[in-house]
C-alpha cells in the first residue's frame, strides 16, 4: 500500500472514530428524552408529590382507551396493563371529562362504575384521585395519559394534593412533548448525518482518489518504456478508477436514503436507550442485509423490538437483551430475547395464555400485512418475542396460511 493509500485509509478512520463519537453523544442526551422513562418516573413522583401510598400512570392507546403501564408503591401486579375504557372507573372518568376525579373509598364510590372493583381491593386502596396528562393540539387540548393517586384504605385527597398531581401531570405532559420531539428528531438526525458524511467523503476521500488517480496517469506518461511497470500502473490506475465509482455510488445511496431504510439505526438506538435507563446489557445483532421498507412496516418493527424491551424490563429479571434482524422466509423478522426469569404477572405465551395488550395488538396489525408474532418463554429460562412480515411486494394472503 503506497504512502498516499495508507493516509487515505487513516482518514477514514478517523472519520469513523469522529461519526461513532458523536453519535454516542446524541444517544446519551436522546436516552433522556424516552416516553417511557417520562412515565416511569411520573408515577414515583405522583406517589410522593401527593403523600399518597400508591401513584400510576395509564398511557392512552388506540385513543379511545387508557392502559395503566407504571405503578409506584403498588403491592401486587393486579393492576399492571389494565385496559380502562372511556367512562369506566376513575380513570375512565377522567378520559371523558378531561378534568380531575377523586373519591373518599373507590368500592362504594356513587360517581363512578365499578368494574374494578376486585382488583382495586386486591391492592387495599381506598380513597383515589385522577388527573389528565394534557398536551395541546389543533382545535384544543387532548389527554394522553392519566395520573393516579391512591391510599390504603378510606380517606381524603384534599385540594392541596390535587393541585400537587396536576402539577406532577403538567411537568410529565412536558416531558412527553420533549420526547415525542426527540423521536421525530431521531429520524431528522439519520438523515442530517448521513448529509454530513455525503459531504465529508465527497471532499476527502472523493478528493484524494481523484489526486491518486492523476498521479498515476503522469507517471505513466513520464515513465521510461518498462512494460512492467506500465502494466502495473494500469491495475493501480483501474483500481483507482473502480474506487471512485463505489465512492459515488455509495454517495448517491446516501443521498437517496429515507428514514424507513434506517431500519438497523433505529433498532440500535433503542437498544442504547433500555441499556442506559436500565443498566441491563442490550445489543443489536444483524444477521445478513435487510432490504428497504416502506415506513409501516419498519414502524411496526420497530414497535415490536420497542414492546419486546418493555416486557423485559417491566417483567424480567434479565442480565442481557439480544435484539436480532434478518430476512427469514422472504420476509423481515425481529426478534427480543432476554435471559431473565419472568416475574408474576408477566406477559403468556400468546399460544398458550392471554397476552397483553401490546402483544395483542402487535399481533393484529402484523396480521393485517399478512405477518405474524409469537411470544415464547424459553424451557431453560428467558422470554423472546418475534415478528415476521413479508416484504411489501408479496401479496398478504402468502404467509397467513402458515
Amino acid at each position: 500500500m503506497s504512502s498516499s493509500e495508507r493516509a487515505a485509509a487513516e482518514r477514514a478512520l478517523e472519520q469513523e472514530h469522529l461519526l461513532n463519537t458523536l453519535l454516542a453523544e446524541r444517544d446519551g442526551l436522546l436516552s433522556v428524552l424516552d416516553r417511557v422513562l417520562a412515565l416511569k418516573g411520573t408515577a414515583r413522583l405522583i406517589r410522593d408529590a401527593a403523600g399518597a401510598d400508591a401513584g400510576f400512570v395509564a398511557d392512552i392507546e388506540g385513543g379511545d382507551q387508557a392502559v395503566i403501564r407504571w405503578l409506584a408503591g403498588n403491592r401486587t401486579d393486579s393492576l399492571q396493563d389494565l385496559v380502562v375504557p372511556v367512562g369506566q372507573g376513575v380513570g375512565g372518568r377522567v378520559q371523558a371529562s378531561g378534568a380531575p376525579v377523586r373519591v373518599s373509598d373507590y368500592v362504594t364510590a356513587p360517581g363512578i362504575t365499578h368494574q374494578f372493583d376486585g382488583l382495586v381491593l386486591r391492592e387495599a386502596m381506598g380513597a383515589m384521585v385522577a388527573v389528565p396528562i394534557l398536551q395541546g393540539r389543533p382545535g384544543g387540548v387532548e389527554t394522553v395519559a392519566v395520573a393516579y393517586a391512591a391510599l390504603r384504605g378510606p380517606g381524603d385527597f384534599g385540594d392541596g394534593s390535587v393541585r400537587a398531581v396536576e402539577g406532577v401531570a403538567q411537568d410529565a405532559a412536558r416531558a412527553l412533548l420533549l420526547a415525542g420531539r426527540a423521536e421525530k428528531g431521531r429520524h431528522t438526525a439519520v438523515a442530517a448525518e448521513r448529509r454530513r458524511m455525503q459531504a465529508s467523503l465527497h471532499d476527502s476521500v472523493g478528493a484524494m482518489l481523484f489526486s491518486i488517480g492523476a498521479q498515476v496517469r503522469d507517471l505513466r506518461s513520464t515513465l521510461p518504456d518498462n512494460p512492467l511497470l506500465r502494466t502495473r500502473l494500469g491495475r493501480l490506475e483501474s483500481d483507482v478508477s473502480a474506487a471512485s465509482l463505489a465512492l459515488r455510488e455509495a454517495l448517491l445511496a446516501l443521498s437517496e436514503s429515507s428514514p424507513e431504510r434506517a431500519l438497523p439505526i433505529e433498532l440500535a438506538e433503542h437498544c442504547r436507550s433500555f441499556e442506559a435507563r436500565t443498566g441491563v446489557t442490550a445489543r443489536l445483532v444483524q444477521l445478513g442485509e435487510v432490504r428497504p421498507l416502506d415506513v409501516e412496516r419498519t414502524t411496526l418493527l420497530i414497535g415490536a423490538v420497542r414492546e419486546g424491551l418493555l416486557n423485559a424490563e417491566k417483567h424480567a429479571d434479565a442480565g442481557t437483551v439480544v435484539v436480532s434482524l434478518g430476512e427469514v422466509d422472504g420476509g423481515v423478522q425481529v426478534a427480543v430475547a432476554d435471559d431473565g426469569l419472568v416475574r408474576e404477572g408477566g406477559p403468556d405465551e400468546v399460544a398458550v395464555g392471554s397476552p397483553g395488550l401490546g402483544i395483542r395488538m402487535l399481533a393484529e396489525k402484523a396480521a393485517r400485512l399478512g405477518g405474524r408474532v409469537s411470544l415464547v418463554h424459553d424451557e431453560d429460562g428467558g422470554t423472546t418475542l418475534r415478528m415476521l412480515l413479508p416484504g411489501p411486494s408479496r401479496p398478504a394472503d402468502a404467509t397467513r396460511g402458515r
